[in-house]
């Protein structure tokens, strides 16, 4: 009986999103509409003219702005204390991100639209599209294990606060859904070997069904459970049933999950939520694809490729954008974001419904010889090399190195593996060929080796990436290790790393 409740509230949680997907157009405008009205009074708003704004057209007068565009705003709420700046209701929260590329955190502000409205109703989302696709579903009965951030929760002034996204979520979270997750005493302890252990030892004696994390970070703590504990994830947790992930790309690890977790029974879900909203989430299990989350106080508009770079870009309503392309995607939010470039790029596989996928960051890619590298060719090709010489890799970054007087230029690429090829040079051969034919402009540049070498891959001692990252302090949460980079910023950085630590 409780089972079968408890199956048909899940279920319910996909009503809003059908009518979403059958008025998917509709739901913008008056998304947009709808955040007009709370922003004509604001300071913003006062200095933009929102009250001239009718529709979508006019609206893209407003300038598309970058973190460092919208910081002297944030510092009116934050250091002098303003309000009915960006928002019409207090903004009581913000979330500290440093993404991939900045070392530097950003505070995205956090309103109580934005969180209840935004994330948690995102959230519900995720589990009525699961639960759509997975009827018999009892994930709710046990234990959800959550891996959050690792950043404490700071006063900054007044009632004024910081702290990771995730901390602020599972903080401001009803007392009877916190009851089905990792206490929050754990979940939130900043020192994170400390949460690492306790989450541990937590874990193993709970029913847990259901995890919650950024795959890269999981997979450090199941390692040390099947460590300590010298069992099974499966024998530990026998009705684990899926593991929702977001913040990197599954694809990369996914054969590391499927050997700790030898089970036909389990699931993964991705998902796309970030420090500055929950945007989307897996639609079905025969694909990766994810369905764009339209009814969560986001109004999405698009980059095309080619814009990135410009002051004020050429930008594309929802209804404008084409399967196939590559777009920056900029949002509006209940948040008090306005016309924001977060600074992700995707590439729609489907209008009808509006179904993505992640393939990078505008700031995260390879283009020094013209040759147009992404993330997602990246990982597509490091998990065919991996597939063709059964070897499984932990993590990556790579960059170009530049023309030399007795040589072409070349993508160095430090790798960590979990078991290593038996052959480098064949691994470095596939992964080549694999990029050749992901990307037409590196396969361009490639050709007779005349501007573009061979990849140089350097393989990283175990644990390289994750002490590089602890010694930076961005362990644990929305921390990820940079994919690519047009300069040599995070190869040398590690590479220095290692210097400093093998003398």
């Amino acid at each position: 009986m409780i089972q079968k409740i408890t199956r048909s509230i899940l279920t319910g949680y996909y009503r809003p999103v059908k009518k979403f997907v059958e008025d998917p157009l509709g739901i913008q405008q008056r998304t947009l509409d709808y955040l007009l009205k709370h922003g004509r009074n604001t300071l913003y708003g006062k200095e933009n003219n929102f009250h001239s704004i009718r529709n979508s057209s006019d609206f893209a007068r407003i300038p598309v702005i970058s973190y460092e565009e919208l910081r002297p705003w944030l510092d009116r709420i934050i250091l002098h204390k303003q309000q009915e700046v960006l928002w019409d209701t207090p903004v009581k929260w913000f979330a500290m991100s440093s993404g991939t590329t900045e070392d530097k955190s950003k505070y995205i502000p956090v309103t109580k639209e934005s969180l209840y409205n935004g994330n948690y109703r995102a959230g519900y989302h995720m589990l009525g599209v699961y639960a759509r696709h997975h009827p018999d579903t009892a994930f709710i009965l046990g234990k959800t294990l959550v891996l959050g951030g690792s950043q404490q929760i700071n006063r900054i002034g007044g009632d004024i606060y910081t702290g990771d996204i995730s901390a602020i979520l599972m903080r401001n979270l009803p007392a009877v859904v916190k009851r089905r997750r990792t206490p929050e005493g754990i979940a939130l302890l900043p020192d994170w070997e400390e949460k690492l252990q306790k989450l541990a030892d937590y874990a193993v004696k709970a029913d847990i069904r259901a995890m919650v994390g950024v795959p890269s970070w999981m997979l450090v703590l199941l390692k040390k459970i099947v460590e300590d504990t010298g069992r099974t994830i499966p024998e530990i947790w026998p009705h684990l049933e899926v593991f929702f992930h977001g913040g990197v790309s599954f694809l990369p690890f996914q054969e590391q999950y499927e050997k700790l977790i030898p089970s036909a029974k389990m699931h993964y879900w991705e998902t796309y939520n970030a420090s500055e909203g929950f945007f989307g989430v897996q639609f079905s299990p025969a694909s990766k694809d994810m369905l764009l989350l339209l009814d969560n106080e986001v109004y999405y508009e698009f980059i095309p490729a080619g814009e990135w770079d410009r002051d004020n870009p050429v930008t594309l309503p929802l209804s404008e954008v084409e399967a196939g392309r590559q777009y920056a995607v900029v949002i509006s939010t209940s948040g008090g974001l306005w016309r924001y470039r977060i600074g992700d790029t995707i590439q729609f596989t489907s209008t009808h419904p509006y179904l993505f996928k992640i393939t990078g960051r505008t700031k995260q890619f390879i283009n020094a010889f013209g040759e147009e590298l992404i993330v997602e060719n990246a990982d597509k090709a490091i998990s065919e090399a991996c597939r063709l010489t059964g070897s499984k890799v932990t993590e990556y970054t790579a960059a170009p190195v530049y023309f030399g007087e007795q040589s072409n230029g070349a993508h160095e690429w430090l790798i960590e593996f979990e078991t290593p090829p038996a052959n480098l040079v064949e691994f470095t051969h596939i992964l080549d060929e694999s990029l050749k034919r992901l990307n037409s402009d590196y396969e361009a540049k490639r050709s007779y080796n005349l501007s573009l070498g061979m990849p140089v891959v350097k393989i990283m001692e175990k644990d390289t990436f994750y002490n590089w990252m602890k010694q930076r302090e961005k362990t644990g949460g929305q921390n990820k290790v940079p994919k690519l980079s047009n300069d040599r910023k995070y190869v040398d950085s590690i590479l220095y790393f290692i210097g400093n630590n093998t003398q």
